[in-house]
């Protein structure tokens, strides 16, 4: 019987507590968890110390000592890295070249961290993502079995938008793509005072938004290729801008829109896509106490069916990462292929078209073609 990975995680900020470590739980018998690394030490232990209720032998590690070790500790196969956005890509290429498998956090806020745009936005962005890329590439060519660079955006892994995705072909020819967020990302939200997010502009928006457009870009199947959009700054305690309402085309010739709202009183977050033969919608809400997400189907009878999937997509990506890993060190000295759905290049593609709808609203609505990956 084969052994299972052991991983390390990196961080101990809210998603690790919140998220990584209960979702990790569930799946404990996958894996061990052999160490949790933060920069400093009391950050280190308590979050160790919570780990420990179900990783008793978790190691604890902090600083840069603590990093090497982990580096250099051969056992390890997987590192998850969920730090601050302006640290991932530069660790993650450094475990990479060390040989471990990464999972690392959303790319939004990794690829356009700067303060101020004195020269095009969407250039700084997206050179930083290819190279990366180009960073990760020699990497590959350099090490036997090539090491995976996995990107969590959680909502392709979610079971309402995998559900929505095999409905879509019920919908027929698509006529028009509806995403509107509303989010709540106010004062007694736990991310609401995370300096980083606040250090460049659209901070929040890439950091929120990236997450639908994994949705959409999974639900429909095709690739965004151009878009126009008005962006505002309205709610002065959060970082500029706060607000994006933006049109789009996909390479199928369908038109859509996205608009988001960082702040609302009155959250509300929603797919739709109308189809020659029906219409599909999936919306955020809850049943039973569980929070999760509304699949309703609207066939060419007029009925409606529906059903409620509770969240679970960190979990089945964590799973889909393990299960990676442990093909990857079996078949070790070739390549493994791992799951398209976790890749850096879908990431990228995520952030290219957010990228290019902030650079259109710098530019006052002009229509910026989507950067390809």
């Amino acid at each position: 019987m084969e052994k299972p990975p052991q991983i390390a995680v990196l961080g101990g900020g809210i998603f690790v507590r919140t998220q990584y470590i209960p979702r990790l739980a569930e799946i404990s018998d996958l894996f061990v968890l052999k160490a949790i690394w933060s920069r400093s030490q009391e950050s280190a232990n308590s979050t160790v110390e919570l780990a420990r209720k179900v990783f008793p032998y978790v190691e604890c590690k902090w600083g840069e000592e603590g990093l090497e070790e982990i580096i250099n500790d051969s056992s390890i196969t997987g590192v998850a890295v969920v730090l601050a956005g302006q640290y991932q890509v530069e660790m993650s290429l450094r475990l990479l070249k060390a040989g471990k498998h990464v999972l690392q956090d959303t790319l939004g806020y990794c690829l356009d961290k700067m303060v101020n745009l004195k020269r095009n936005r969407q250039h700084l962005s997206i050179s930083e993502a290819e190279t990366a890329l180009s960073h990760y590439n020699t990497i590959c060519a350099s090490i036997p079995g090539q090491p995976i660079w996995a990107v969590a955006e959680n909502y392709r892994f979610e079971p309402s938008v995998v559900e929505c995705k095999k409905l879509m072909e019920e919908i027929g020819d698509m006529m028009s793509v509806q995403v509107i967020v509303e989010g709540s990302m106010n004062s007694s939200n736990p991310y609401f005072s995370s300096s980083w997010r606040r250090n460049f502009t659209g901070g929040f928006i890439l950091d929120m938004g990236v997450h639908f457009i994994a949705g959409l870009r999974m639900l429909v199947g095709c690739e965004i290729v151009s878009v126009s959009a008005i962006t505002s700054h309205v709610d002065m305690m959060l970082p500029p801008p706060d607000n994006i309402s933006s049109i789009f085309q996909l390479e199928n010739g369908c038109s859509g829109v996205f608009v988001m709202v960082v702040s609302a009183r009155a959250p509300k977050i929603f797919w739709r896509v109308v189809g020659l033969k029906g219409t599909l919608q999936l919306e955020r809400g809850n049943k039973d106490g569980s929070h999760g997400y509304l699949v309703s189907f609207y066939g060419a009878d007029g009925q409606c069916k529906t059903s409620f999937y509770p969240f679970s997509g960190v979990t089945e990506e964590l799973k889909a990462y393990i299960h990676d890993i442990s093909q990857a060190t079996l078949k070790k000295g070739s390549n493994h292929e791992a799951e398209t759905r976790l890749s850096f290049v879908e990431g990228a593609r995520d952030v290219a078209v957010l990228d290019a709808m902030l650079e259109s609203g710098m530019r006052q609505g002009a229509f910026v073609q989507v950067k390809k990956f």
